[in-house]
């Protein structure tokens, strides 16, 4: 009789049932990885146990008109309305729900500060909750936006189309007239992919971001979530740094050079400066290191725990207008940028960071991220069900950390109340 064999954090292969998976994406990191367990592949339209789509797909799925009903053996990694925490606008708008709420409550996480800005300005911000850069979404504030430029005329922006992705169609703002010739050419760069209920978003950019070897980087830190009510999430610790390939520099005839202030490896790897052998990565535990001896270790402690604190409320956010379906899970990519003051600032969040790989390290990384992930959403016994109760043990976590798990919150303090 054959042993199964045993995968990476402890889990069984192989069960007596064969899983069955479909992929939409020829993403051979995700499944090499799932062939390797000995599962099989099939299409969308067969009997299948866990289904690694695209984000289309899996809202047809959950279409009401289509019909369609998930069965306890399958899941997929998706929440039904995963827009409301990815796209640009939306996320923006839950976190200022959020916020109002938490003062409606009188909650003492919505208290807010004075500070007074380089300009001069005195302006009330979020002592705990000021963790996004202020944003507009045009066209609907358009005359917000303009009131405050009017007061910070040299306040410089970041243009980004809500749903698009990989460093479509941004641009720089400096000026009014820059605002208008950056909607105008990004709906021309963008003409077949736009539709009239398009929007955008008007970001204060980070212009003092905190630089390594004179050049800007941003954080790719994968997020899983199991469920958001209640809210199961967990961190992986093993996530990236992306550079731009050429320093940083704010000077006016830079400000359209992507090379300069856009991170996305879709943009930089077609720099002539670009570095194919590490792929303009640096994971962020030498990040840590870096920072532990450059800038301390008690501040470097904080800022990890700040970033935590704000993917913990950025989930927080949209945790009540989530579709929170059992049969679902997502493993988001939150891209961070730390400012020179080491304060971590949320830019946006991916429904599906890629799973290619651009170097060797990349692809281990990925690797041991997709093995990872599916310790945790998959059952002891390592088949597919939507019905167990999504509490890994410790060695399923393996690289990941617990961020928020509201269930085990709930059982401790009813533990506590019946001593």
């Amino acid at each position: 009789m054959k042993q199964n064999s045993v995968g990476m954090y402890g889990r069984s292969n192989r069960d007596r049932r064969q899983v069955r998976f479909c992929a939409d994406f020829d993403k051979s990191i995700v499944i090499n990885s799932f062939l390797r367990r000995g599962w099989r592949e099939v299409t969308p339209e067969a009997d299948w146990n866990i289904y690694w789509s695209n984000t289309a797909n899996c809202r047809s799925i959950f279409n009401l008109e289509t019909g369609y009903r998930l069965q306890d053996n399958q899941i997929i990694n998706h929440f039904p309305n995963h827009y409301e925490l990815v796209r640009k606008d939306l996320l923006v708008k839950n976190i200022r729900r959020y916020r109002k709420e938490l003062e409606r409550e009188n909650n003492p996480l919505a208290e807010k500060t004075q500070n007074k800005i380089p300009d001069g300005q005195v302006v009330s911000r979020y002592l705990y909750l000021d963790f996004i850069p202020t944003t507009y979404i045009l066209p609907t504030d358009y005359n917000l936006f303009l009131e405050e430029y009017r007061k910070s005329p040299q306040t410089m922006y970041i243009l980004k189309p809500c749903a698009k992705s990989q460093g479509a169609g941004i641009c720089l703002i400096n000026k009014l007239s820059k605002l208008k010739k950056g909607l105008k050419e990004s709906k021309k760069y963008l003409q077949h992919q736009l539709t009239s209920r398009d929007t955008y978003v008007l970001s204060r950019y980070i212009d003092n971001p905190l630089l390594i070897g004179g050049k800007k980087f941003d954080l790719r830190i994968y997020v899983l979530v199991t469920s958001f009510r209640p809210l199961k999430a967990y961190m992986y610790r093993n996530g990236f740094c992306r550079f731009c390939s050429l320093k940083y520099d704010t000077s006016l005839t830079e400000l359209d050079n992507i090379f300069i202030h856009l991170t996305n490896v879709s943009v930089q790897k077609y720099g002539e400066e670009y570095n194919e052998h590490h792929g303009g990565k640096m994971g962020i535990q030498n990040l840590k290191l870096y920072l532990e001896g450059t800038r301390g270790r008690e501040v470097t402690q904080r800022l990890f725990e700040d970033m935590q604190w704000l993917i913990v409320h950025s989930l927080k956010a949209v945790a009540p207008v989530m579709a929170n379906d059992r049969h679902c899970f997502e493993c988001y990519g939150y891209d961070i940028i730390i400012d020179d003051n080491l304060k971590p600032w949320l830019i946006e969040v991916n429904a599906s960071p890629s799973m290619t790989a651009t170097t060797i390290n990349d692809r281990i990384l990925k690797y041991n991220l997709v093995e990872n992930l599916l310790s945790i959403v998959l059952p002891p016994d390592g088949f597919p069900d939507a019905r167990w109760n999504k509490i890994p043990s410790s060695e399923a976590l393996g690289d990941f950390e617990t961020l928020i798990d509201e269930d085990l919150m709930y059982k401790e303090s009813s533990d506590e109340k019946k001593l």
